[in-house]
């Protein structure tokens, strides 16, 4: 009777302080939501959980439901879906099989917690970065939230963003937290402190296959960035690639980037230089693409969407901040977050 008793209270909790569900197939798609979340037990130290969201808006074909724990909860096992957490920020995503949900349908999963003190009700929920009022219309005063003000920050690119990508982490540490929510499909990987990991950076991907196979539609859409900072290239390069397809492919992430949010703010790289045993040619190649950049980049600025380009080449010395003459050392990150820092710190002012 008494977990019974949990249960209701805490569903009643949840549907009061507000739910979540939204679109991200397109920006101007009906965005609404409901969603339950149930405590189903609870013991000293433990919780169990379920939730289960409605979708009052247009279909998706993903979701990605973020909220806050208020009493230092933390999820300790979840099902029907995947989680990461950095502090009390919580994110959950679709498993393989239920992302999709169309209008009026559900998506549920459950997870166990710990918790000390309390366990109250989680609040801000979100789904895709969008903050959702339990209808299809969006309230003239919506409520007062953080969410509604951090700028939302794609990392996109391949093991040297990813795998680990510790100057993501660093590159964080220097923006101010209340400002800015880094996003992305993949989670953050360890860097020796906790950071707000969620990036693009896909480790052995080339930026022609992303384009070509129209990968980064689908994570656009799951996380809805203002600003992507795209460092891409090197796997293009070390495959032989001439500077043109490469810059091709470019192009059609930058439409991509545009149909997701004409206002997007893009960051681009003059890739780091490689010099990897197995491929002498690789140096000169990736010279040749950073040449090209400027002059690219220069004719698909835009007012509304101006494109960055921001020299990661110069300075970065492959015997010293790479070890393995492609990939960056601790030496290398820092100075990968710091070359970012200023254009990025503009961004978002």
């Amino acid at each position: 009777m008494h977990r019974r008793r949990l249960a209701v209270l805490a569903s009643a909790c949840a549907l009061l302080a507000g739910s979540v569900f939204a679109t991200a197939t397109r920006a101007n798609a009906a965005a609404g939501c409901s969603v339950q979340y149930t405590v189903s037990s609870q013991w000293p130290g433990g919780f169990g959980a379920a939730v289960e969201i409605t979708n009052l808006g247009d279909p998706v074909t993903a979701w990605s439901l973020g909220f806050t724990f208020t009493g230092g909860q933390t999820v300790t096992q979840l099902w029907n879906g995947s989680v990461s957490q950095s502090g009390s920020a919580v994110t959950v995503r679709n498993a393989a099989w239920n992302g999709a949900v169309a209008t009026g349908g559900k998506a549920s999963f459950g997870f166990n917690g710990s918790w000390t003190g309390a366990n109250p009700t989680p609040t801000d929920f979100s789904v895709n970065g969008v903050l959702c009022f339990g209808s299809t219309t969006t309230p003239s005063t919506p409520p007062s939230s953080p969410a509604t003000t951090k700028t939302r920050i794609m990392a996109l690119g391949d093991s040297i963003t990813g795998s680990p990508g510790c100057w993501r982490a660093l590159l964080w540490q220097k923006l101010p937290a209340d400002r800015v929510d880094f996003v992305g499909t993949l989670p953050g990987q360890g860097c020796g402190f906790a950071y707000d990991g969620e990036n693009e950076g896909h480790g052995g991907y080339l930026a022609t296959t992303v384009a070509n196979q129209n990968l980064l539609v689908d994570w656009l859409a799951a996380t809805h960035p203002d600003v992507v900072l795209m460092h891409f290239g090197t796997n293009d390069v070390w495959s032989n690639l001439p500077a043109s397809t490469v810059l091709a492919a470019y192009t059609t992430l930058i439409k991509q980037m545009r149909a997701s949010n004409p206002a997007m703010k893009i960051l681009v790289a003059q890739i780091i230089p490689m010099n990897p045993s197995t491929c002498a040619e690789c140096a000169q190649r990736v010279v040749d693409l950073n040449a090209a950049i400027p002059a690219w980049a220069a004719g698909l600025s835009t007012a509304a969407s101006p494109i960055t380009v921001v020299d990661q080449w110069t300075g970065f010395d492959t015997a010293t901040d790479t070890y393995d003459g492609v990939h960056p050392n601790d030496a290398g990150n820092v100075k990968i977050a710091n070359r970012w820092y200023p254009a990025l710190a503009a961004a978002i002012s």
